[in-house]
Order: C-alpha cells, then structure tokens, then sequence
C-alpha cells in the first residue's frame, strides 16, 4: 500500500516567495551592491508588496542572511554541475577549475560580485558569519582530500584569484586561468 503526503500549499507558497525574495535581493545586489539593499527596493525588483518582504524578513539582516545561505547552496549545486559537466569534457581537475572560474568571471560576474559582498559583509556583522562559513563548508565538501590544510589553502588562493578578477577590466579566461591553478593543485597530488 503507498502512503501519500499531503502537500501543504501554504509551505509551498511560502517557500517559493522566500526564494523569489532572496532571488531578488541578488538581482539588486548585482546591479547596486549590499548597500542598495532595503525592503522597499528588493519588494519592487521582485514585483511584490514590501509588506511581503517584512513577513517573511522582519530585519535586514534576517534577509541578508538568507540571501547568503541561499546563494551558498546555489553556489554548490553549479559549482557541481560545472565541475561534472567539465568531467563529461574529459577535462583534467585543473582545467575543470579553471572552466568553472572562468564561467565566474566571466557571464556570472555579476553574480559572483554579489556573493562575494554579501560573503565580506559577514566580516562586519557577526549574525552573517555563520552562514559565511556554510559557503566555506559547501566548497571544503565538494573536494574532500586528504590534505585537509592543503585543500583549504587552495580555497583561499582561489578566493584571491576570483577576487582579482573581479578587478580586471578583462575576464581571464580558462586557458589563461589553467597555469595557476595546475600550479595551485600541484602541492594536493
């Protein structure tokens, strides 16, 4: 005999406006970084009212909050996408790094800016820093390795490599990208 469960509408529908809301906090992030962010101007980018926006995220920082730890689940669900699907390629680990920061530079810039702010805005306020951390926790997962500090060097050569980046006037692309992070894995072979 199968058993059914009964599917709750209202959860339903409130988790879908919770991730339309974080969605568009995002989207404004984006385009105005954390400091356009308020209640009033991500209502409007997601085509609610802002009193939707306060029942679901009283304070700003609840909404920040839950936008980073959205953005970190995101984050590792393409992050793995990308890395299989560089895999499928016959790519080498490198160069499937090296494919999936390119692709962050690249047509995700924006949204690779976005998290990173919200990521450095948690160095500003403690309530974030536990969800920064998930970000960290997601990524430390995708390659589990015995060296454990060696591994955790690499996230952070690659936090610096993102970050500069970021600052180019030019995208660097994944062959331009594959030397340093060949150089970058070599010390995890």
């Amino acid at each position: 005999m199968r058993s059914y469960r009964k599917v709750d509408g209202r959860r339903l529908r409130g988790d879908q406006r919770r991730r339309q809301i974080t969605e568009a906090t995002l989207r404004v992030i984006e385009r105005e970084g954390v400091a356009g962010v308020s209640h009033r101007v991500v209502a409007t980018e997601a085509g609610i009212p802002p009193a939707s926006i306060t029942y679901h995220y009283a304070a700003l920082d609840d909404l920040l909050e839950a936008t980073l730890v959205e953005s970190a689940a995101e984050l590792a669900v393409e992050v793995r996408d990308l890395i299989e699907s560089t895999r499928i390629k016959g790519l080498s680990p490198a160069g499937a790094v090296a494919e999936v920061l390119a692709e962050a530079l690249g047509s995700r810039r924006g949204r690779t800016m976005a998290q990173y702010e919200l990521y450095l805005l948690a160095a500003r306020k403690p309530a974030l820093r536990s969800a920064a951390r998930l970000w960290l926790d997601v990524l430390t997962s995708l390659g589990r390795q015995p060296d454990e500090v060696g591994f955790r060097a690499f996230l952070a050569a690659v936090d610096g490599v993102l970050m500069q980046g970021l600052i180019d006037d030019e995208p660097p692309t994944a062959a331009e990208l594959l030397p340093v992070v060949e150089h970058l894995l070599a010390p995890l072979r």
